[in-house]
């Protein structure tokens, strides 16, 4: 017999219980990526719980700044999107090599970004993890895992051991996970190198972005009032830590003075390197946001894409828990996600080819590119990959929806307007049947999923694609992606729902 763990919420057990116990899911990191995750196995009642090295939520790095139009959507399926609309600041925060993309004509409730520095973004998961009661095991590392048959045996910094039936690594980079797992990082290394710091300086300083033989810089002020400052530096190997000569000698050398520069609250160095896991699963464990893919920060994607890595995971994962689906159901995790990222990293790297110097050509190039990015349609296509409103997933040929995210539509149901991302707060999939009441049939999987008879009179139409034709029915997955559209004879209905909610009536 396989050796199960409980799949309910631990929500009445000491930390001691839970230990001895165990958990159903363990996830290394509780980072974006990470509390996004719990939060969506919580939903699904999956016994779930992070390991964290930090005694608390806090961060002093600057970091991420802002979620794009995607991310604020799968905050919306989930019913927490005001959260952090209330915190941030709306802007058209998509762009492309310093050409912004204005991406307010784009079908969706959400055609903007949202400034919002990671630190915020962590906190307001944070709190709402708290309030689905997943445990967050602190001042703790995953420092190892032994996998047999039934499970894994995770074992903590300090000599702490947990079981758990997955592990999930949502710890950056550097992941020791994705590292003992044995999964392989290919990719690119680096050809530049960035400080970052937060700092205050005692003269005015040049705020804006420049660019020069060394790459680019850009000098911009805080909501602290300090200011962020981020440099090319003129060589790419370094010893150790940055320090705060190391960041006055890089400014005197694009600006000719530091600017009395003092008082750091961080600084870090990144590079342009980009790598991507050669596969998100290996057995029981699997690996998600930074931990999976590493890029340039240029065009905000990162904290975005590992966001959507967790709401594509979570469903899945907690299905193969509670043996609803196949433990096959993870490979397309890998497929749907990995080209995801890869695309990711192509025009992160077209960026800062654009970007690394300031010579003629390169200026030329911008140039050029910005004009086309005026245009409509190559403006409104950038926008919508860059702001991750474009994705589809492979699932099949067939209707323009199949595989890409459903629309926000003002629907009615029992003779009531509501938003059709209502129907998603819970982290269950929704069958829509826009044709005759009662039309359809799903008994089988009544207990898996909802189904909803919807009426909507307005046009169809998808970013980057326009205007498709109305659909009968749409069978919509917990991650919002559309996994089957069809009609009131059912064709290929069957199929799907047990392709993507397991065998009818197990």
């Amino acid at each position: 017999m396989p050796f199960l763990l409980p799949t309910s919420r631990s929500r009445n057990r000491t930390s001691a219980e839970r230990a001895a116990a165990g958990h159903a899911v363990i996830i290394a990191g509780a980072g974006p990526t990470g509390l996004m995750l719990a939060a969506e196995l919580a939903l699904a009642q999956i016994d779930v719980a992070i390991v964290e090295q930090r005694a608390s939520q806090d961060i002093v790095e600057t970091r991420a700044g802002g979620l794009h139009a995607r991310s604020i959507e799968i905050l919306d399926q989930r019913g927490i999107a005001g959260r952090f609309l209330r915190k941030g600041q709306i802007t058209q925060l998509a762009g492309f090599a310093w050409t912004r993309l204005d991406i307010g004509d784009l079908p969706t409730r959400h055609p903007y970004g949202l400034t919002l520095r990671q630190n915020h973004i962590e906190r307001l998961l944070a709190e709402w993890v708290a309030e689905l009661a997943v445990p967050i095991y602190r001042s703790r590392e995953v420092t190892g895992f032994a996998e047999d048959e039934t499970g894994l045996d995770v074992t903590l910094s300090g000599g702490e051991r947990l079981r758990a039936l997955y592990l999930v690594g949502c710890d950056g980079g550097r992941s020791l996970v994705r590292k003992r797992a044995g999964i392989d990082f290919p990719g690119s290394k680096p050809s530049l190198s960035n400080l970052m710091a937060e700092v205050e300086m005692r003269e005015e300083p040049q705020f804006g972005l420049r660019h020069d033989a060394f790459g680019f810089h850009g000098l911009s002020k805080t909501e602290s009032g300090r200011v962020l400052v981020v440099l090319t530096e003129a060589n790419l190997a370094h010893d150790g830590e940055p320090s705060l000569s190391d960041l006055s000698a890089a400014l005197e050398s694009v600006y000719g003075t530091d600017f009395g520069v003092n008082n750091p609250a961080w600084i870090s160095r990144f590079t342009d390197a980009a790598r991507q896991a050669a596969s998100y699963r290996r057995g029981r464990v699997l690996l998600a946001g930074d931990a999976a893919h590493i890029h340039h920060s240029v065009g905000g994607q990162g904290l975005n894409l590992g966001v959507q890595d967790a709401v594509n995971l979570g469903w899945k994962l907690a299905q193969v828990v509670d043996r609803i689906s196949p433990e096959s159901l993870l490979d397309t995790y890998h497929s749907e996600r990995h080209p995801v990222a890869a695309r990711v990293l192509k025009h992160t790297m077209a960026q800062i080819a654009l970007l690394r110097r300031g010579d003629d050509g390169r200026k030329a190039a911008r140039e050029v590119i910005s004009e086309l990015l005026a245009m409509d349609e190559p403006r409104q296509r950038l926008g919508a990959m860059m702001s991750g409103l474009d994705i589809r997933y492979d699932i099949g040929e067939g209707h323009a929806l199949l595989g890409r995210r459903m629309p926000d539509l003002d629907i009615s149901v029992d003779g009531q307007k509501i938003a059709l991302f209502t129907l998603l707060h819970g982290a269950r999939g929704v069958l829509l049947n826009f044709g005759k009441p009662g039309g359809l049939d799903i008994t089988p999987w009544g207990k898996r999923l909802a189904i909803v008879d919807a009426d909507y009179d307005g046009a169809w139409q998808l970013p980057a694609i326009g205007a498709v034709t109305a659909p009968g029915a749409v069978l919509v997955r917990p991650d919002g992606h559309v996994a089957w559209v069809g009609d009131e004879c059912q064709r290929g209905l069957t199929e799907a729902l047990t392709r993507w909610f397991g065998a009818g009536g197990a």
